[in-house]
């Protein structure tokens, strides 16, 4: 277990006391469609929240390390895991990604929608993530673009880089690594309401390339 920074902790836990579901419960789109066809080894979720991510690649033969600030959505990505069959493939820690990092190396590492209201050094936390990619790995970071459209002053303060922000910040070293996919994407997303609605969002592929 790593210790995590309470503020942040206590932030996340009572948006997840909320309610019993918190997101859809379905894996994030760019990551079904950028991994899909890569083969099957180790894997690091960050920020995997109820877990949809986690037990998605669990289910497809990726040994997953999970972790998440929130007490409350790990208690509760444990228990999707366990009903989904898959608990044995997954390793949960609650981390504050600010303050401690997951040991080892991996095949995956995933960073989706990594944005927190507050002080979270995300450029720090995607660096590192980029160094616990295995040679020959995959690091995919996808976030959002912009605010959901139906709330236009959503992620007020909370930085929102372009892809390409992103990657600049990441420093990767020339010659290691070979930038697969930087780009905005749209994906449907119903409103609140229920109602359909388009919002965009910007996805980093970058593969560590081999001694």
């Amino acid at each position: 277990m790593i210790e995590s920074d309470e503020g942040g902790a206590e932030f996340w836990d009572a948006r997840y006391s909320e309610s019993e579901r918190i997101w859809s419960g379905d894996p994030n789109t760019a990551l079904v469609r950028e991994v899909a066809g890569l083969r099957p080894g180790t894997a690091l979720d960050l920020g995997c929240g109820e877990g949809a991510d986690t037990i998605w690649l669990a289910q497809r033969g990726w040994r997953v390390t999970a972790t998440d600030i929130s007490a409350v959505a790990l208690e509760r990505a444990t228990r999707h895991a366990e009903e989904a069959g898959v608990a044995d493939a997954v390793e949960w820690q609650r981390a504050d990604l600010s303050v401690s990092f997951p040991d080892g190396e991996f095949d995956l590492v995933s960073a989706h929608y990594l944005h927190s209201p507050g002080d979270l050094p995300r450029e720090e936390i995607l660096r590192r993530a980029a160094s616990t990619v295995a040679a020959g790995g995959v690091l995919l970071i996808v976030g959002h673009a912009g605010p959901a459209p139906w709330e236009p002053t959503a992620h007020e303060g909370v930085p929102l880089p372009t892809p390409q922000e992103v990657l600049d910040a990441l420093d990767l070293p020339p010659g290691g690594w070979e930038v697969q996919r930087c780009e905005e994407f749209e994906r449907a997303q119903n409103d609140p309401e229920g109602r359909p609605a388009t919002r965009t969002d910007n996805v980093l592929r970058v593969r560590r390339l081999p001694a």
